[in-house]
């Protein structure tokens, strides 16, 4: 399974004040296929934290305004589930009980590898999603494969681009459910909505262009965004 092509339509949250560590973090994980958002300070981080469906979060401990573990336990606190992946220079057995008791779920020392940490923020994906994860999507005639990469519709292999592929998985996940652009570019891509921009419907209509050629599956709904429906 290539991390590069199956994890574009997650977005993770790098809350770190050492703007070369940060930098080094959300460059591996942008370069991995993830969207990422990043923060200075705990008190940014809670708020994006608060208003962001995030798939993980990597919180420093250290950190202006409001400390790592204070953020993770409010975060705890306000209901937030995310999966949090703790950085700190302390490597002390202590340390290390205090900030899993403080809601986090996995503890990375620095310096680290950031094979290291990416292997643990895709663990705690993997952990937080097992239970309700599907390997196989189908709506209608049309299935998608989460292993394989298959994209099938009528029986029939289709090639799609990894950006075509996180495009159908986030529309089948969310079929006969109307999914605006804002939430498209938020899932797929890492930025936030600009109204003058047309990628997504450039990549809506490559999308349509190979799976749903017919037209009966895509449906644009005019002001709101997209569908998928059973054709």
């Amino acid at each position: 399974m290539e991390v590069g092509n199956w994890q574009l339509a997650m977005r993770i949250l790098v809350v770190e004040d050492d703007k070369k560590i940060a930098s080094f973090i959300v460059n591996g994980l942008k370069q991995s296929g993830y969207a990422v958002d990043a923060a200075g300070d705990g008190e940014e981080g809670l708020t994006l934290a608060q208003t962001v469906a995030y798939d993980a979060a990597v919180v420093d401990v250290m950190l202006p305004k409001l400390d790592g573990l204070r953020l993770v336990q409010q975060l705890r606190a306000g209901g937030g589930r995310a999966p949090v992946l703790i950085l700190s220079a302390k490597a002390s057995v202590d340390d290390r009980v205090r900030g899993l008791q403080a809601g986090g779920d996995d503890y990375l020392t620095k310096p680290f590898a950031f094979s290291e940490l990416l292997a643990r923020i895709q663990a705690l994906i993997r952990r937080s999603t097992q239970a309700a994860e599907p390997t196989r999507l189908a709506v209608g005639d049309l299935t998608l494969d989460l292993i394989t990469r298959e994209v099938r519709r009528g029986g029939e292999g289709i090639e799609v681009q990894p950006r075509e592929f996180a495009l159908l998985e986030y529309l089948m996940r969310h079929a006969n459910r109307p999914v605006t652009k804002t939430m498209i570019l938020e899932h797929i891509f890492d930025y936030s909505f600009d109204p003058q921009t047309n990628v997504v419907d450039v990549l809506v209509h490559r999308l349509r262009s190979k799976v749903d050629k017919d037209k009966a599956m895509i449906h644009t709904i005019r002001g709101v965004g997209y569908v998928l429906r059973p054709a």
